[in-house]
């Protein structure tokens, strides 16, 4: 076995996985050590490169395209320091890291392992339930649906919708930019009804918007990861959004219960005041009255 342990973390291969353990120091950013240990196995694997530096180098590993929901669902967005594939290394143990690295791409020539994307994912994503607590509300997953909270600093316009609830099989793609802290991020999932609306994240009642902690807000790679990880690999997603019968579902026609009737018209009410006072456009006042509707 090849093996290079690390304050960063731990890196083990045995010939056919690499598993990447995080370390509990308190520099390994929240990210890591909440998604916690990966195992990669050899045919995700499309290369692996040790990059040294003066005082510290870097074991980093490729994966193939397609292969990983989280690298799908972040698309290579993630700060540096949060990926799970990236190995700081101290200086003398510079030769250690070449040995894994060496060892793993005698592996994938042996095994002769493809360097094209792959036609489904070969790693689970995060386990479910999963639920994240940002700075515009509260994202939870629990494999067939999502469900979004609001905050009670969330742009009015969000709060009058109420809580979002969205069924998986509506769900066409997840879009995720993290909060830089410097600039804002946003978790957005697209449905087949919302596909053609461009609504900025802080209006979008299918996007949290991402502008507190930068490190909390990263958290909500986890969902988005763990969403994408169920939806039709991307290799297929084209068939499927082209013709979405085969996923769709009809909506029940279901009036909304009595008890939730005066709930609905304050809320109706509210949007309107949103619109009449210009806060809301035609096009979000119409979007946000949809959702509200189809809440109910």
């Amino acid at each position: 076995m090849a093996e290079i342990i690390q304050r960063d973390g731990t890196w083990a291969f045995d010939g056919s996985t690499v598993r990447i353990t995080p370390g509990l120091h308190r520099s390994v950013p929240l990210f890591r050590q909440t998604y916690g240990e990966v195992s990669v196995p050899l045919e995700a694997i499309s290369g692996i490169v040790f990059e040294p530096e003066r005082k510290r180098g870097r074991l980093r590993l490729r994966l193939r395209e397609g292969a990983d929901p989280l690298l799908q669902a972040t698309g290579g967005r993630l700060p540096d320091a949060a990926d799970p594939y990236r190995l700081t290394v101290d200086t003398d143990r510079a030769g250690v890291a070449e040995y894994v690295a060496e060892e793993v791409r005698r592996a994938l020539l042996l095994d002769q392992v493809p360097q094209e994307p792959t036609r489904a994912y070969l790693l689970p994503g995060p386990p479910v339930p999963v639920s994240v607590r940002s700075s515009d509300g509260t994202v939870s997953f629990d494999g067939t649906r999502v469900r979004i909270d609001w905050a009670d600093t969330s742009a009015r316009v969000k709060r009058a919708t109420g809580p979002r609830i969205i069924d998986l099989d509506d769900v066409v793609r997840v879009e995720w930019l993290p909060n830089s802290g410097y600039e804002d991020g946003f978790l957005r999932f697209v449905t087949r009804e919302t596909a053609s609306a461009r609504l900025p994240p802080e209006k979008d009642p299918y996007a949290l918007d991402l502008w507190g902690s930068a490190r909390r807000d990263l958290l909500t790679a986890l969902v988005a990861t763990a969403v994408t990880a169920r939806l039709p690999h991307p290799s297929t997603r084209a068939a499927v959004t082209s013709d979405g019968s085969a996923r769709s579902r009809p909506a029940p026609a279901v009036p909304p219960q009595a008890d939730h009737h005066d709930v609905l018209l304050r809320r109706l009410r509210e949007l309107g005041e949103l619109h009449r006072s210009g806060v809301l456009t035609d096009e979000e006042f119409a979007l946000t009255k949809a959702a509200v509707l189809r809440g109910f």
